[in-house]
């Protein structure tokens, strides 16, 4: 076949069209997902960064906490980290970043797809060489179609699936590096080199040998972009999973596109394929720091019989088809589901296993397609072979298999239309722009989410449940308490919606009901240490503290990690006084987890009770340390700082109390106290008034504004204050009694 005449994409008239290529692709990507810097955090984004104490810090944020969605994922938890050092919670940031994400990985998909069709002209089947037509329009159309796709809304708008987007940047990078890397390293002189499948192979456009050494190349040699590429690999498996299938892409992309065959690409190449090889090792480690399970919600040893699962997924390969082809609906959640008999999944296993077979025929005779049916499936294979509780179809688990299949559907386009392609492809990207920026606007809160989802799934439990958890967040516990009763109608063995129903009975004040389902969710679950804590505390609030500390206890049998449960128990057995106990109790919640502010108080307060005042300062020090407007903890040191005398700067800590807090009488109190002490009573007066203006029943308040006017002569006004303290039941006698 005669190659392409070299006017479709020359350096001179190529270079300005893959910048506007460029250009055109950012600003399409902005606009379809410009709304989504309005979204908020949602599910799984809570626990991974709301709660996540450990992007608090940088340096912290390298060992994430393992019952998250960045659980063994370091590099995504440092992405967070860097985020919560810009924007705090604010959540404008991590989405900013995770388009950010995005458009760097379809940056890279187009890098890809545009040197992979230039070195194999071939690949373009057109009726006329065109600039419509050539390797950077067949790339810019391929880019397009998957970044603005309406399937990758859940791995970019959904923060947590950052892990998903980050992971397939590091993936196509991988591979983007590897090819450049090859081009480099190739033993030919001359601009060709034959392949295995018949015909010749062109070098990339404008990059002839001998002129491509770079600032790269000559810091890091030869070998720059092979190093660059395992980089790469490394920090894709520091991000996701998924990510172990990029060593096998990539030596299946070697055969394909640039050796020709397994045998010649391991000869030439096999120190770069096994370097990518090895990163399964640092991999394997995370995965075991984990629990290799998940937390419990993937993995062979989760109680799932693998078949059941593995059935299963034949439904969710076809439905990623169908939604790859035409995206409607698309559904957040698609609730659990187990298939009952092989039968019902008949249609779509001959779909599936029909395209795999053929996937496994074009490998060998058409390696190009082969290639494309191997990236779906084997991207999609680590999360359709291990078995899961909870998700069998999950919409993000498209976001590298969808390549594929834009490849495929730009090259039919150019096969059919020609030099029409263009305009057909833009055509249809700016229908699923449109329909991506509409599917955003569910992620704006997750009320919205989840109204969505019911109202496409009404039969999940985990909608109603979620939706539940919304609704109370949002203090409407009558419409949450209605969703977990009908969650918990279609799934009456979920222990996770009795619990959420327990807390929703406890916070309407009906501790009994509270009570009840509490004890539901643990004949559910009975290793809930979550239930038995929360248990513990509602029995704790009905007067029956011998059982809500059987319970504590019971939390701790269960998990004795659980911080909580010490936390909880130790504020307990201070209520007892049984300091020594409680004060052993906060160091071991602390021994697990250092970034707790509330023990760190909890501490401190049982050692100033202790007597121990320098070492309650240090932890209440620490506890403002982690929540720099923590009032409470303000004004606890502020109490510890007037035990020790140094006034001044207790009276700066109730300051700073009032300053995060503002109208906590008891506050002003401390305040007027400290200052009385001082001798600036006309402040103190102050102080004890706005005190009782917040609250004129404060009999101790009463007593300290009658000392503090009699201070200054105001004999009068004094007396009218003790006989109220008298009143309100504190023993005092007037002046002059």
């Amino acid at each position: 076949m005669k190659p392409p005449t070299p006017s479709a994409d020359t350096p001179r008239a190529g270079r300005w069209r893959i910048v506007l290529a460029a250009v055109a692709i950012a600003l399409a990507a902005l606009a379809a997902y410009r709304s989504s810097f309005a979204g908020a955090f949602v599910l799984d984004d809570e626990p991974a960064i709301l709660g996540n104490s450990t992007i608090r810090q940088l340096w912290h944020s390298w060992r994430p906490p393992v019952d998250s969605a960045v659980g063994g994922r370091p590099v995504a938890n440092f992405s967070l980290a860097v985020n919560h050092a810009l924007s705090g919670t604010h959540a404008w940031s991590y989405h900013a970043v995770n388009l950010l994400i995005h458009l760097l990985a379809g940056l890279t998909l187009f890098g890809i797809v545009r040197r992979t069709v230039s070195g194999n002209p071939s690949l373009i089947v057109k009726k006329s060489v065109s600039p419509a037509t050539g390797p950077t329009a067949f790339a810019f159309g391929t880019a397009l179609l998957w970044i603005l796709h309406p399937l990758q809304t859940e791995a970019v708008t959904y923060v947590a699936q950052r892990v998903e987007s980050l992971m397939g940047l590091f993936f196509l990078l991988t591979l983007y590096c590897f090819m450049r890397g090859a081009d480099i390293t190739t033993e030919h002189t001359d601009a060709t080199e034959k392949t295995d499948f018949g015909g010749k192979r062109l070098l990339h456009q404008g990059e002839h040998i001998g002129t491509r050494r770079n600032l790269l190349s000559t810091l890091c040699g030869g070998n720059a972009w092979f190093v660059l590429s395992v980089i790469s690999c490394l920090l894709g498996m520091g991000t996701k999973e998924v990510m172990a299938t990029a060593p096998v892409l990539v030596l299946l992309y070697d055969r394909t596109f640039v050796a020709g065959s397994f045998r010649r690409a391991w000869v030439k190449r096999r120190r770069i394929h096994l370097a990518l090889m090895a990163t399964w090792l640092p991999l394997a480690a995370l995965v075991a720091g984990a629990g290799w399970n998940r937390g419990g919600t993937a993995g062979f040893d989760v109680g799932v019989h693998a078949w059941a699962y593995w059935l299963t997924q034949f439904e969710a390969a076809a439905r990623y088809l169908r939604l790859s082809l035409w995206p409607h609906p698309l559904v957040f959640d698609y609730k659990t589901f187990w298939i009952r008999h092989p039968a019902e999944v008949v249609p779509q296993a001959v779909l599936v296993l029909a395209l795999a077979g053929t996937t496994l025929w074009a490998l060998r005779r058409r390696p190009a397609a082969g290639f494309l049916g191997a990236w779906f499936f084997v991207i999609l294979a680590p999360t359709s072979v291990v078995p899961g509780t909870i998700q069998m179809v999950v919409e993000h688990r498209m976001y590298l298999p969808l390549a594929a299949i834009a490849v495929a559907a730009v090259a039919a386009a150019h096969r059919w239309l020609g030099r029409w392609s263009l305009a057909a492809i833009l055509a249809l990207a700016a229908g699923l722009g449109w329909i991506s920026a509409n599917r955003n606007e569910a992620y704006r809160s997750d009320r919205a989410l989840w109204s969505d989802t019911i109202a496409k799934c009404p039969d999940s439990d985990r909608a109603h449940n979620n939706l539940g958890n919304a609704l109370l967040k949002a203090g409407a516990a009558g419409e949450a308490i209605e969703h977990y009763q009908e969650a918990l109608r279609l799934n009456p063995d979920a222990a996770d919606t009795h619990y959420n129903l327990a807390g929703a009975w406890q916070r309407t004040g009906q501790l009994q009901e509270a009570i009840a389902e509490y004890g539901r969710a643990l004949q559910a679950n009975p290793r809930m240490a979550d239930a038995h804590t929360a248990l513990g505390t509602a029995l704790e609030a009905a007067g029956r503290s011998d059982e809500a500390a059987s319970h504590y206890e019971q939390a701790l049998q269960v998990d004795p990690g659980y911080a909580n449960a010490h936390n909880n128990l130790g504020l307990m057995l201070a209520d007892a006084g049984r300091l020594p106990e409680a004060i052993a109790h906060y160091q071991q919640a602390l021994r697990i987890n250092a970034s707790l502010p509330d023990v760190h108080n909890n501490l401190a307060n049982a050692l100033r009770a202790a007597g121990r005042i320098p070492e309650a300062i240090e932890h209440y020090a620490q506890a403002l340390k982690l929540r720099p407007h923590f009032a409470a903890a303000h004004n606890n040191l502020g109490n510890a700082f007037r035990d020790s005398g140094r006034l001044p700067e207790a009276a700066a800590q109730y300051e700073q109390a009032l300053q995060a807090q503002p109208g906590v009488p008891q506050v002003h109190n401390n305040l007027g106290t400290v200052l009385l002490m001082t001798e600036h009573a006309q402040e103190a007066i102050a102080q004890f008034e706005q005190a009782l203006r917040l609250d004129p029943n404060l009999a101790q308040v009463h007593l300290n504004l009658a000392i503090a006017l009699e201070s200054v002569g105001r004999q009068a006004d004094a007396a009218v204050h003790y006989e109220t303290a008298r009143r309100l039941g504190l023993a005092v006698q007037r002046p002059g009694d």
